[in-house]
């Protein structure tokens, strides 16, 4: 009995010891920093007063920010479009392998890997992927990487990533503050809102002072214990709305020379910087501003193909395009991050750094671990918050899309390399070859001039990097379209689109129309919309074929794009002659195109011009089919 007592104390003495060394220890070790992530939608390189590109938003707490951390010159978004980004931010993996590529996270329909068609639109020389809807449960994502390091985990505003069971509450967060899986806000910034399960507290509450408030009472909840504060807001996206009051004191900011001059937009970049203001005020008051690491960042680049205002969202500039493309304005963003006691106050950084990185990056801040076998298509940049060099070679950002906006590009893939960028545009050789643009973006931040020919060398070099990223991540790659018909697009620059049903060609300042079926059509569209109003459609036209033709008309934002109810007939006289033929259409929105449906069955016609004219007779536009 004795020995068994001997031995039993034996064992937990040292067990004893130990237990109180190891708390010991845990008490004397310092808390982890939290980590608030402030992340705006977005919200472009010129839309903040960092970089001296601004004479019109006012963005004092993004400043006062600034001069308690470091600023990003050159910060990058992994894709100039919203979801791929936010994938990228919380996995640390490129969207070329996540498989989510474009901002379609949104749709019923779940897919959960990317896919690209066989066939194509015969105006296309590529065909462009199909991206993933879904960020997939099995990614071990930042949050659920600190939730189980011991953080109070919250996700305030837009995710955009999937619905349940894809949501921030099975990703790793604690909170999900409105819980909404859409693209934007529902509806719109000021209340009333259409969120199904969240209600404004006040009749006109704005969302964004909304979501500040939500994401001050998680820091009050959570003072106590290391926090990650995830707050991605809905600022600065569609829909374009504002609080009436500040858009009336920045309509008499405007300068009509200003290529930013929207008060409504100006007024949504006040209300993002208002609550980024609240939260450091927060952070201040509880004493927490030097235990809290801050990283202030946006999606994409600035939205340029919108319209409020009678103007674009935003400008760019110095910087080329926006939103959806793939020059520097697309992916070159606004970032800051404050590390107190590692960030020199004020200071700046000229270092490349993406979306991809910060995941690594908090893992060392926090002296945490990866997972065994986790990879990370992004590098710590802690040595850049060091305010040294960083030791990597380049950055890549893939985009197998081609949305018809504003500089906008077939699908393509860039790299990143010092003061170097390539930009492969797939099958952009007339469905050929790829296209290459090379440019030098510290001598030409405007990226107006293409190097490639000047430059083959650095050109292969480049490639050959592209094609070792494109192998390493297993990106689904566009494909060639083997339905390309440079005719087709030569129709384009007289307007032509959409043809069907029929084969259309110009030969001596004349259309001419093959229908093939009892459907043939094309599409006439405008080089700028017109206001709603009554309008004549006037063809000089002859046919060969049997039926009524018909006349649709497109209006902006309308759907169905060409509906039934916006249709009128035109009696045809089928004799193989020219005739004038007229037909009146009454848009209730500005009009866009219209759509020509020249018989009831197949056979052949010619038609010399179409003619639009108002409702005094004068014409609006005129489309002529000789060379432009």
């Amino acid at each position: 009995m004795s020995g068994y007592r001997n031995r039993s104390i034996g064992t937990l003495v040292p067990m004893f010891l130990i237990l109180c060394v190891a708390t010991a220890v845990l008490a004397a070790a310092p808390r982890r920093p939290n980590i608030v992530f402030i992340l705006a939608d977005d919200l472009g390189w010129s839309d903040t007063t960092l970089y001296g590109t601004t004479r019109f938003y006012q963005t004092p707490n993004v400043e006062r920010l600034a001069r308690q951390g470091m600023t990003f010159t050159r910060a990058y978004s992994a894709s100039p479009l919203c979801s791929p980004t936010r994938a990228s931010i919380m996995t640390g993996l490129s969207p070329a392998r996540i498989g989510i590529t474009a901002p379609v996270c949104h749709l019923k329909q779940v897919v959960l890997a990317p896919t690209v068609p066989e066939r194509g639109p015969p105006a296309e020389t590529t065909i462009a992927c199909k991206s993933a809807t879904r960020l997939k449960t099995e990614y071990y994502t930042l949050a659920e990487a600190l939730h189980d390091a011991g953080y109070a985990t919250g996700h305030f505003g837009k995710w955009h990533l999937g619905a349940e069971p894809y949501d921030p509450l099975h990703q790793g967060f604690m909170v999900d503050v409105p819980h909404w899986p859409g693209p934007g806000p529902a509806g719109s910034y000021v209340a009333p809102w259409r969120f199904p399960k969240f209600q404004p507290r006040t009749p006109h509450e704005h969302i964004e002072d909304r979501m500040g408030d939500e994401a001050v009472a998680f820091i009050r909840q959570h003072q106590n214990e290391p926090f990650f504060l995830n707050y991605w807001q809905f600022s600065v996206h569609a829909p374009f709305d504002a609080k009436p009051e500040y858009i009336a004191r920045n309509r008499k900011r405007v300068d009509p020379t200003n290529p930013q001059r929207s008060p409504t937009y100006a007024s949504m970049v006040e209300s993002l910087d208002d609550n980024i203001g609240k939260m450091l005020d927060e952070l201040a008051r509880l004493k927490l501003l030097e235990k809290t690491i801050i990283i202030f960042f946006s999606d994409n680049g600035g939205n340029m193909y919108n319209e409020i205002d009678g103007t674009t969202p935003t400008s760019n500039l110095p910087l080329r395009g926006g939103k959806a493309t793939m020059y520097e304005g697309g992916i070159r963003v606004p970032c800051v991050i404050r590390w107190p006691r590692v960030t020199a106050p004020g200071s700046r950084s000229d270092q490349v750094i993406q979306s991809v990185d910060f995941y690594p990056t908090i893992l060392a801040m926090l002296n945490l671990a990866p997972q065994p076998n986790q990879q990370f298509d992004g590098i710590s940049i802690v040595l850049a918050l060091h305010g040294k060099p960083l030791q990597r070679d380049m950055i890549f950002t893939y985009f197998p899309h081609a949305p018809k906006v504003p500089d906008w590009l077939p699908p393509a893939v860039a790299v990143h390399c010092g003061d170097w960028k390539l930009i492969r545009v797939f099958f952009g050789d007339e469905g050929r070859d790829h296209a290459y643009r090379l440019y030098n973006v510290k001598d030409d931040i405007g990226e107006r001039t293409n190097l490639a020919d000047k430059y083959p060398a650095r050109v292969r070099q480049l490639d050959q990097a592209i094609d070792r990223f494109l192998r390493d991540t297993g990106a689904v790659l566009p494909r060639r379209n083997p339905d390309y018909n440079p005719a087709v697009v030569a129709l384009r620059q007289y307007g032509i689109t959409g043809v069907n049903g029929c084969d259309v060609s110009i030969d001596n300042g004349r259309l001419n129309v093959s229908a093939k079926t009892g459907d043939p059509h094309f599409t006439l569209t405008l080089p700028n919309p017109l206001p709603p109003g009554r309008f004549t459609v006037q063809l000089h036209m002859q046919s060969k074929a049997r039926g009524d033709a018909h006349v649709y008309w497109q209006e902006k934002g309308v759907k169905p794009v060409f509906a039934k109810q916006r249709r009128t007939a035109v009696p045809i006289t089928y004799d193989g002659k020219f005739h004038d033929y007229s037909a009146v259409i009454t848009p209730t929105k500005p009009l866009v195109a219209i759509r020509l449906d020249p018989a009831d069955h197949p056979g052949s016609f010619e038609i010399e011009r179409v003619q639009l004219c108002d409702a005094d007779g004068k014409t609006c536009h005129q489309w002529t089919f000789r060379d432009p």
